[in-house]
């Protein structure tokens, strides 16, 4: 089995195996205890997740098509890669021990611990050919911004906060609240530097060893 063939199966496998997660506990769990749809839309890691599965199977079909990737298109993967990887580093490290609600523990597996590896096991395995430049780290850190925002202001107006680092009474007031969003976003620069960097590296590697079987 070719490394393409290879690639495409690992892809749709991991994408399936996400959307049945989200699915599930969607369907399993909020739709019929009543919860907030929204709520339930508002945690990064359930956007995270299907962002990575969909970015996964559409570079799956581009593969199978034989429709090389342009720089828009790695740039959007090595995004979903930042994201799903983040969504593991901060559950492991600040998530580990809080009370996850309905959440099946085979769901928190998946979401938390296999999609994050299995993504990076795919830009590590299956590098970009294009390079990256360094304002795709800026690009990628929109939506993170973004989404801080986002939760900080609904949740002030709703009293509902996805992630107790989020909340003003569990973190002492909003100063706790700001040391740790600034924390965690200065996280996600790092982390955005690292997997532009390793992209890069492994990608450039892997066009030499293409051009020399060439």
């Amino acid at each position: 089995m070719s490394s393409r063939v290879v690639a495409i199966v690992f892809r749709l496998l991991v994408a399936a195996l996400s959307l049945t997660a989200v699915g599930v506990q969607f369907f399993a769990v909020t739709i019929p205890q009543g919860h907030s749809i929204l709520n339930f839309f508002s945690y990064f890691t359930n956007l995270s997740n299907i962002i990575v599965s969909v970015v996964l199977i559409v570079s799956a079909l581009r593969l199978a098509r034989g429709v090389p990737a342009s720089t828009a298109d790695v740039a959007v993967r090595g995004a979903s890669v930042v994201y799903i990887v983040f969504v593991g580093l901060v559950f492991n490290t600040l998530l580990r021990d809080v009370e996850l609600g309905g959440l099946f523990p085979w769901v928190n597996a998946v979401v938390h611990f296999i999609v994050p590896i299995a993504a990076l096991v795919d830009w590590v395995v299956w590098p970009p050919r294009r390079p990256l430049p360094w304002r795709v780290v800026f690009a990628w850190m929109i939506f993170p911004a973004a989404y801080v925002a986002y939760s900080l202001i609904r949740g002030a107006a709703m009293g509902f906060y996805p992630y107790p680092f989020f909340s003003p009474v569990l973190q002492d007031g909003y100063g706790g609240v700001a040391a740790y969003c600034v924390g965690m976003l200065v996280g996600f620069l790092v982390l955005a530097v690292l997997i532009r960097w390793l992209g890069n590296a492994l990608g450039a590697r892997r066009v030499r060893r293409e051009a020399s079987v060439a």
